[in-house]
């Protein structure tokens, strides 16, 4: 009995400090995990600004009878799909998060070659309605660069708890799984960048004047009259 209850009492005392530190562990996972979906919110509310104000493009293109209708379809689906891969915040695997990224690759490729196209219409191109909806989509370009990067940093800080000891065995207990990436596109490198630069610059309406001659002006010849030719005697 003398040498049970030591033990009882460093079993005891190993347990109260697993209790304590579950605890501990499992609020610090909380708060990571929400972090990590209040993040993913704003991915998610970035890339629905772009795919409504893309919608307002398209209306805008759409009035046009001679634009090119093959490039605005296939806009048109690439945001279909796009809308419809949505991932739940306690979903984010990094196959579902692969998956969404993909969908959202195809819009962002089938807007630069809509863009592209506008190059053909400077009529088009340069109502007051086609620059504000490209100020506003350049900004949430940058809106969704900022997000992304956000968010990997909070899933680094998540993922990296969660593997460390002794927390992977609380996360094991709890349901506390791994978050995906937003990773960097397959040949990113050579993908073609949405560029609104040459968009955004109007073409200059001015005629070009004519140049008045400083020479004086030319005056008409008077026309020499033949002189009747005299009949020989």
């Amino acid at each position: 009995m003398k040498i049970l209850k030591p033990i009882l009492i460093i079993l005891l005392l190993i347990f109260v400090f697993m209790l304590f530190r579950g605890c501990s562990a499992y609020n610090k996972m909380v708060k990571l995990d929400e972090t990590v979906s209040h993040q993913w919110g704003q991915v998610n509310n970035s890339y629905q600004r772009r795919a409504d104000l893309i919608a307002s493009l398209v209306s805008t293109v759409q009035g046009s009878a001679y634009f090119e209708q093959g490039t605005l379809t296939e806009v048109i689906e690439a945001r279909a799909k796009a809308t419809q891969v949505t991932i739940d915040a306690s979903k984010l695997t990094e196959e579902n998060v692969k998956n969404f990224q993909v969908a959202q690759g195809e819009l962002s490729g089938a807007l630069s070659r809509l863009l592209v196209t506008m190059e053909r219409y400077p009529d088009l191109k340069t109502t007051q309605q086609f620059q504000d909806i490209l100020v506003s989509l350049e900004g949430t370009e940058n809106r969704i660069n900022q997000a992304r990067n956000e968010y990997n940093g909070t899933v680094k800080e998540y993922n990296t708890y969660i593997r460390r000891f002794p927390q992977l065995i609380f996360a094991a207990m709890f349901g506390f799984d791994k978050r995906g990436y937003f990773e960097a596109d397959a040949g990113a490198e050579k993908r073609v960048n949405i560029d609104f630069s040459d968009l955004k610059r109007k073409p200059s309406n001015a005629q070009p004047q004519a140049v008045e001659s400083t020479k004086p002006p030319v005056q008409p010849e008077e026309p020499v009259h033949p002189v009747p030719a005299t009949p020989e005697e």
